[in-house]
């Protein structure tokens, strides 16, 4: 079946109802691939840094923990790269959802009428997400840079996200409304947990408790494009039904307990990672100290050989 307007639909079918035409316009495949993937591509966002920063944090918090700051210098370059990163990932949020062939094309409003609001609310989250990379990068590229000023706008971008899905999902089916504003809870406790760290900075446990909260946005906004845009031609989930909003709720607690296992045996393994390491080097010193003993004990030998 194609795509096709309202006008169209009257044109051709005058018997059907309004409701029957939106039912309609929900069987289109492409409607259904740009809504999951409207929510995949933000997900997958989220995932990508989440998993990042469950290795990088432990791996800063050791060294600072061994007093190892020759390394200094090079996590200012691994912060910069990121923030770059996160920067492009972001514009590229926007581009796609601006112009996907059925996108708004930066046209806010056409015949006195919007375009395509959800998609320009998506654009506007990556717009914050972008400001934030912008500010992580002045913080150590810049010394005039205010000290927590890469936190502050950060956790303005995570608010503005959470403000903007508060009211993305009004008047819709109770399914919707439940799955959505369960994200809420990852994205205001995000928020939260940033702007403490304008002030207690360098906090691990802040840090991997935002790190967990990344992971738990990135695999729900999978689950929300699944359950609500079933991508494989799956049966569509009863939006009206409890039981359904009950299994959302119980499922939401574990993707958090996964999160929370990832960061957990990230954390681990990097631990066992530099702990390996260290007796590595440890070992290669001891061998090489020996050596040099060795070398200094056979020519006090040869000097005292040759005064006799």
């Amino acid at each position: 079946m194609y795509c096709v307007s309202c006008r169209n639909i009257h044109m051709f079918f005058p018997p059907f109802s309004h409701l029957t035409i939106v039912s309609l316009l929900f069987r289109c495949p492409w409607t259904v691939m740009a809504n999951f993937k409207g929510h995949a591509l933000p997900g997958s966002f989220f995932l990508i840094v989440g998993l990042w920063w469950s290795v990088k944090y432990p791996l800063k918090y050791f060294h600072r923990k061994g007093k190892s700051s020759q390394l200094t210098h090079y996590y200012q370059r691994l912060e910069i790269t990121e923030a770059a990163i996160r920067t492009l990932f972001s514009v590229i949020g926007v581009l796609a959802e601006q112009f996907v062939p059925d996108g708004p094309h930066l046209h806010l409003s056409q015949e006195s009428h919007w375009v395509k609001l959800m998609n320009w609310q998506h654009s506007t989250m990556y717009l914050f997400f972008a400001a934030s990379g912008v500010a992580d990068m002045l913080t150590y590229l810049s010394a005039h840079t205010p000290v927590g000023l890469d936190r502050l706008v950060m956790a303005v971008a995570v608010f503005n996200e959470g403000f903007l899905f508060y009211y993305h999902v009004h008047n819709r089916p109770p399914l919707d409304q439940h799955i959505h504003s369960l994200l809420l809870y990852a994205v205001f406790g995000g928020a939260l947990s940033i702007a403490l760290e304008v002030i207690l900075r360098d906090n691990i446990v802040l840090e991997l408790f935002r790190t967990s909260l990344a992971i738990l946005q990135g695999t729900w906004f999978w689950q929300i494009g699944f359950v609500l845009f079933p991508p494989f031609g799956g049966p569509e989930w009863d939006q009206s039904d409890h039981n359904n909003i009950m299994f959302i709720t119980m499922c939401f607690s574990w993707h958090y307990l996964a999160a929370l296992c990832t960061v957990a045996i990230s954390y681990s393994l990097v631990h066992c990672f530099l702990t390996r390491v260290k007796r590595h080097g440890e070992r290669e010193i001891i061998g090489i100290q020996k050596l040099k003993s060795d070398h200094t004990y056979q020519t006090a030998l040869l000097g005292g050989s040759d005064e006799d």
